[in-house]
């Protein structure tokens, strides 16, 4: 069986479709779904309808492998394929202007590696979010994802905004230990210093 990990150009793809491997294609789908839909929802800004342009894109693929022969990188053509088709809706539901028409058309492989790096961190980061203490994780999500001020999230859980402080400080502590330990995050990258920027501050 092609392993998963093979599977870097679209004729690797072809050949583990061609031979129907479906449980070899459910892991290379589960491999890429999490980053893909996080490129989409950047366009559509609706998860829901991010993740049928996801999975409508795979269905296609594998419907129609023919058509990933000459493809030289399948992560490349992924990312390409949801941004396209995310920016496709977009334009089906309201006007845009003509640059961001053309955005797709525009994209280096250089942005695309980018992108990859940048959401793969997302997803670790939300890895790691989950091995946090509840209490922990729980006043860390109030107050970096829906954005509640240390007084709010005191007042919701009953609790003094010191501990809040307390349990913020434990969590970036945290985090940004898995990160610095983790070997495959590149420290110098632009999506590293973004997710820290905005995650771990």
């Amino acid at each position: 069986m092609t392993k998963v990990v093979d599977i870097k150009t679209g004729r690797d793809l072809f050949e583990l479709i061609s031979d129907s491997h479906v449980r070899a294609f459910t892991q290379f789908y589960n491999q890429f779904f999490k980053k893909l839909l996080l490129a989409t929802d950047k366009y559509v800004k609706d998860i829901h309808v991010a993740e049928e342009i996801v999975q409508d894109v795979f269905l296609k693929i594998w419907e129609n492998p023919e058509n990933l022969e000459k493809i030289i990188s399948i992560k490349s053509y992924l990312y390409r394929s949801v941004i396209n088709a995310g920016i496709n809706h977009v334009n089906r539901q309201k006007n845009i202007d003509e640059h961001h028409q053309k955005i797709a058309l525009n994209f280096t492989d250089e942005y695309l590696i980018e992108l990859d790096e940048e959401n793969e961190l997302i997803v670790l980061l939300h890895q790691e979010i989950e091995k946090l203490p509840p209490q922990c994780k729980k006043i860390f999500k109030l107050n970096r994802f829906e954005h509640l001020k240390y007084k709010e999230i005191a007042i919701a859980l009953e609790i003094s905004e010191r501990t809040v402080e307390n349990h913020i400080a434990n969590a970036l502590k945290i985090l940004k230990k898995a990160l610095l330990d983790n070997k495959s995050v590149k420290k110098s990258s632009s999506g590293y210093k973004l997710i820290i920027s905005l995650y771990l501050f």
